[in-house]
């Protein structure tokens, strides 16, 4: 496969120049202009993007995507999160260290109360810090009350509108509420029993149309909103940062995105009643048991269906607000020199695993789509190797020659937007709660838990993980147990306690100042 040609990053030309000492250089020849970032976040979005295929389904849901990651860039098939919920995700994204060792291992939990991350620029600060103007609006960070993590950026926009005040009651369907298509279900309401490891955030699972158009929605809105800075001149180079926040629940979005998967279109992902029997903790006890949500769907033969097309038109939603920014920056003046990253949180689960949601260790909950074009690719291109998103920290400030930050965790995957195919030994480590983490390359998956419970599986042969092989005998297995097993997280780091709101939060006022005093104080790295 011929490789992609890359345009030289800053710290290429400076070398360039200095191997060019002595020779004669045009007075009219000036260095390029630095890159510019256009950074897409897009919550809850699992492989069932297209270009990943991880959908049964026949027709994408994502075709704008699609057709972008084709046109032009690195489709990064094994991509994973550094947590399987959205703010350890994020929160290690943006930080550039993974859960163990910042301690944010849950929604409650406020980066910014992490001692690690508090003497550490973040990545837009780290752009600001270094000549960028950056700009943002939508869930980049996690929102906590008062904090939407405004204070990273050079201008923040809170988003506009919303969809959960808009949804139609006449077709409604709540699992909390027992509702099918805003009538009472015909069978009892889901039974959760203490906290349900599935729930991720505790949200609703439920879906339903909105009234109002797609322009009133919360994403579209902040699609324009970033659309309308792309056409703007801008006398620094930028990085802009949007925030897309469906298909995260409730599945609220326009009818018109159901009407694009008709029910009897829809396909159902291969699940197996019994696939949970084989995970066993050291007193032989099953660890695991099916979701509340799951159960509550099976108890409809047409539910499950029915859940599987709110996602896939949540996802067709969030593709349209994407295809938005993307025509922008196809008529913007930056077009030729901006560097697009597109990435999910973390996975979902469709009822693989016996759940719905995300929170778990398998690959359903771990792996994303992530898709890179750097300007001067030409045409897509899979890559087959693992990463993480927390790569993507080095990545950019590596592509963009700002100075490097090794202290930082994951490392620049540079190199593979240059040859996707080229060896890349390194494996993805995922983290769930003090004690839980993954570790997985290209082939084998292991898991192991803070109760001593452990998982083994063949992603070549089995990647649906319905085989545990921890247990077997073979040397075989054991060696790729203990060979991963080797890169699981020495130790875990004490997390900060849940975030305390104080009364001004609660009434609504943004604790700006005391997030300003804190980062200022801090000896920032």
């Amino acid at each position: 496969m011929p490789h992609h040609p890359l345009l030289p990053s800053l710290t290429s030309v400076a070398f360039a120049f200095l191997c060019l000492a002595g020779a004669t250089l045009h007075a009219a020849e000036k260095p390029p202009a630095p890159y510019n970032v256009l950074f897409i976040a897009i919550d809850d979005l699992n492989d069932w993007v297209g270009a990943f295929g991880g959908a049964p389904q026949v027709q994408s849901a994502t075709p704008r995507m699609d057709q972008f990651a084709r046109s032009g860039s690195v489709i990064f098939q094994q991509a994973n999160c550094a947590g399987p919920v959205c703010c350890p995700s994020r929160s290690a994204l943006l930080s550039g260290f993974r859960p163990s060792r910042s301690g944010i291992y849950g929604n409650s939990q406020n980066m910014r109360n992490s001692a690690l991350v508090q003497t550490h620029y973040t990545l837009p600060e780290y752009f600001s810090k270094h000549g960028y103007r950056t700009l943002s609006t939508g869930k980049i960070f996690h929102h906590h009350a008062g904090d939407d993590g405004h204070w990273a950026f050079d201008e923040w926009v809170a988003t506009e509108g919303g969809s959960g005040s808009q949804v139609d009651p006449q077709h409604l369907t709540s699992s909390n509420r027992n509702l099918i298509d805003g009538k009472p279900a015909p069978f009892g309401p889901a039974k959760r029993e203490g906290k349900d490891s599935s729930d991720g955030e505790g949200v609703d699972f439920a879906w339903g149309p909105t009234k109002g158009p797609k322009e009133e929605s919360r994403d579209w809105k902040a699609a324009a909103w970033a659309a309308a800075q792309l056409a703007k001149p801008a006398a620094k180079p930028v990085f802009l940062a949007l925030g897309i926040s469906k298909p995260h629940l409730p599945f609220f979005v326009p009818q018109e995105y159901f009407d694009r998967h008709p029910l009897e279109s829809i396909k159902l992902p291969e699940i197996r009643l019994d696939d949970l029997d084989d995970i066993v903790d050291a007193k032989g006890k099953a660890k695991f048991k099916p979701s509340a949500d799951f159960n509550w769907v099976r108890q409809d033969p047409d539910l499950h269906k029915r859940a599987v097309q709110a996602y896939l038109a949540a996802c067709s939603h969030a593709d349209d607000c994407v295809g938005q920014v993307l025509d922008a920056l196809e008529k913007s003046p930056a077009r030729d020199n901006t560097i697009v990253v597109i990435w999910g949180d973390h996975g979902w689960h469709l009822g693989e695993k016996l759940r719905f949601r995300k929170a778990t260790l398998w690959a359903e909950s771990t792996r994303l789509p992530l898709i890179i074009r750097v300007p001067g690719m030409k045409s897509g291109q899979d890559c087959p190797r693992v990463v993480n998103l927390m790569d993507l920290y080095p990545t950019l400030i590596d592509l963009c020659g700002l100075p490097a930050k090794p202290e930082i965790d994951g490392r620049s995957i540079a190199a593979l937007l240059r040859d996707p195919k080229m060896a890349w030994p390194y494996p993805s480590i995922t983290v769930m709660g003090e004690g839980n983490a993954s570790v997985r390359d290209e082939r084998w998956y292991f898991i192991r838990y803070q109760d001593g419970t452990e998982e083994l599986y063949d992603m070549e042969r089995d990647p649906m993980q319905w085989t545990n092989l921890v247990t077997p005998k073979d040397p075989k297995i054991i060696a790729q147990k203990l060979r991963l097993a080797a890169s699981f997280p020495a130790s875990f780091a004490h997390g900060p306690a849940n975030d305390k709101i104080s009364k001004e939060e609660k009434n609504g006022r943004p604790p700006d100042l005391s997030i300003k005093a804190q980062r200022a104080a801090a000896q920032l790295k």
